[in-house]
């Protein structure tokens, strides 16, 4: 009996919480969390993504949404049992709405809820066709002049778009694109994934020949299909880029390729997009009723603008237009930045055989790779996290259910760890005199990501060529001015240069939105990605969930989907069942829709 206690304390709380909704108690529904808790909701009451934090925001949701969501039957989930450990009890739940199924992950601290997830499953009656619903496929039996799946697969790409129109339009087929336009496959919603490259995974295929993923394999999975179990720990790009166009075919994608988005407007009288998109030299007029920008987590490029940059005679060009180093033995290369991008060009122009300097002007947070695998991740996403009965889906809910608030609490001591472990690492750089940082608060790069998505380097060998000198490093400068064959530093130094290239980063994803529809609407929408955390480049107040990702906008039927792979993965799961239920005409009365601060 010892070790179902938790079970029971858990189930006896779950009865209590459930009975107070299902009465419309909500102060006694309230009275069930601590003073300090978080509430983290993935749409089954908010139609949001929203983290509810205290016990008054927790109250005003409720007395919100719970008349409209209606939930029950909160019980621990089937073949799950609570554990209990420091004096927490920590356990997975299930429970339902009026038109949902919801799971979720709870903690209990001194008998009360300190942390609750709840996540929407699936819609009722409009659930996948999976497991014991799967489609038979074959048609057994006879029948004269019947099409086969090939021919009904080319009659559907040869009429959505032009005879039927899709309901979602997604623009942008990288893995974002394509994972949601896989869930959304399976929801049966109409959708079109628009690319203005020649194939699926070219985003990935037309970047700098030695890219390749910094997280590892069990971060990185796609809805529906796991990479194989001898897949490598870290992808190169081109195999990448040949999983998702492998992906898109599989899993029977509506995706135009070489076809560019030229400009987008909404009919608030109609509730319909007007999207005018250019494939094979002409002109196409699409009407969807939901447009998802799916541009990845970063927008347009930031290109500088430095005085003379005109007048230089050699190659100078954003690290997103890199080709690779294979042109440049033998020159003198500048790379401008310090994060992930600037250290993956700079290392493989070493190794072509090229002279390169990078300049550093603001202080880089670095992660070792093998340190931040074990540290960081390995206990959610590691070979050894499966074998403890971490599925992929558990680890994503688990991180999940930590709110932002709280996050960098956690970070921190990892953080710390890696600190001490990788000392003498530290010491060599700094001896370089590379500028180090950990984050405004000590929480390392997840939470850099998180706030600004930019300031970091997940070191895979570019570091220990600093350290040694052999990419050399100008650091704590500035660009003063670009001459015709050099670049002049801001302590007066000029470094010869037949190739400069820009690691300058990325803008805010709603800077796509100002090309395509308009810049009312941009600002409309306001800035994309960061939490408010008010630190460096994550201006305040406290959004408490990044900005208009994956949830409704200000601007009505315009979403944005982004993010690395884990994040595509995991949070399409939301998005599609956000657009399935407004195309199944449900209702989605949305909580707490995010007020715009600031607008790009």
């Amino acid at each position: 009996m010892l070790d179902k206690a938790p079970s029971k304390k858990l189930s006896d709380l779950l009865d209590q919480f459930g009975g107070a909704l299902a009465a419309n108690d909500i102060d006694r529904a309230v009275g069930c969390f601590q003073e300090d808790c978080y509430w983290r909701d993935l749409v089954t009451f908010t139609w949001n993504i929203k983290t509810m934090e205290g016990k008054d925001q927790i109250r005003d949701m409720l007395k919100s949404q719970l008349s409209k969501t209606k939930p029950a039957h909160w019980a621990l989930a089937k073949g799950e049992d609570a554990t209990e450990s420091g004096g927490l009890i920590e356990g997975w739940i299930s429970f339902e709405t009026e038109v949902a199924r919801g799971f979720g992950h709870i903690r209990l601290k001194d008998g009360k809820i300190w942390t609750l997830l709840t996540t929407m499953v699936e819609l009722k009656g409009h659930e996948e066709p999976a497991g014991f619903a799967r489609p038979m496929g074959a048609k057994h039996g006879s029948g004269k002049n019947r099409p086969t799946w090939k021919e009904e697969r080319e009659k559907e790409a040869a009429e959505l778009g032009f005879k039927t129109q899709p309901y979602t339009l997604i623009i942008g087929g990288g893995q974002g694109g394509i994972a949601l336009g896989a869930r959304l496959r399976q929801l049966g919603v109409p959708t079109i994934i628009v690319e203005k490259n020649e194939r699926a995974g070219d985003s990935w295929r037309k970047r700098y020949k030695s890219l390749c993923l910094h997280d590892p394999v069990w971060y990185d999975h796609l809805p529906y299909i796991d990479f194989p179990k001898n897949w490598p720990v870290f992808s190169p790009k081109d195999k990448i880029g040949d999983w998702l166009e492998m992906y898109t075919k599989v899993m029977e994608l509506n995706y135009w390729s070489s076809t560019e988005a030229k400009s987008a407007s909404y009919d608030d009288k109609t509730k319909e997009w007007t999207v005018v998109v250019r494939r094979d030299g002409k002109d196409i007029t699409l009407k969807p009723k939901q447009l998802v920008l799916a541009t990845g987590q970063s927008g347009k490029a930031n290109l500088p603008k430095f005085k003379g940059m005109e007048t230089f005679k050699g190659d100078q060009h954003h690290s997103s237009k890199h080709p690779g180093p294979d042109d440049y033995a033998g020159k003198r290369a500048v790379v401008i930045g310090s994060n992930n991008s600037a250290h993956d060009i700079a290392a493989a122009l070493w190794e072509a055989g090229a002279d390169v300097t990078m300049v550093q002007r603001s202080s880089t947070h670095i992660s070792r790779s093998d340190t931040l695998m074990e540290i960081g991740l390995g206990s959610l996403y590691s070979e050894q996290a499966l074998q403890n009965g971490i599925t992929t889906a558990k680890a994503d809910l688990i991180f999940a259910s930590l709110p932002y608030k709280i996050l960098h609490e956690f970070q921190i001591p990892a953080y710390a760890e890696m600190k001490k472990r990788d000392a003498a690492f530290y010491k060599g750089l700094e001896k370089a005199g590379f500028m180090l940082d950990w984050g405004d608060d000590e929480s390392g790069l997840f939470m850099k990501y998180l706030r600004r998505g930019s300031g970091y380097y997940i070191d895979v060998g570019a570091s220990q060529l600093i350290i040694d000198g052999s990419i050399k490093l100008k650091s704590g400068v500035d660009v003063e001015e670009i001459k015709q064959h050099s670049v002049l530093l801001s302590d007066g130094s000029e470094l010869p240069a037949d190739l400069i290239v820009y690691a300058t980063g990325y803008g805010s994803m709603n800077g796509w939105a100002a090309d395509l529809i308009s810049r009312e609407t941009a600002d409309k929408v306001g800035k994309c990605w960061g939490l408010g955390s008010n630190t460096t480049k994550d201006p305040g107040p406290w959004e408490g969930e990044l900005r208009n990702m994956w949830k409704p906008t200000q601007q009505e039927a315009l979403w944005f989907h982004g993010g690395n792979l884990h994040q595509s993965r995991h949070y399409s799961q939301f998005l599609s069942l956000q657009l399935k239920a407004r195309h199944a005409g449900l209702p989605t009365p949305v909580y707490g829709l995010q007020k715009v601060h600031h607008k790009g």
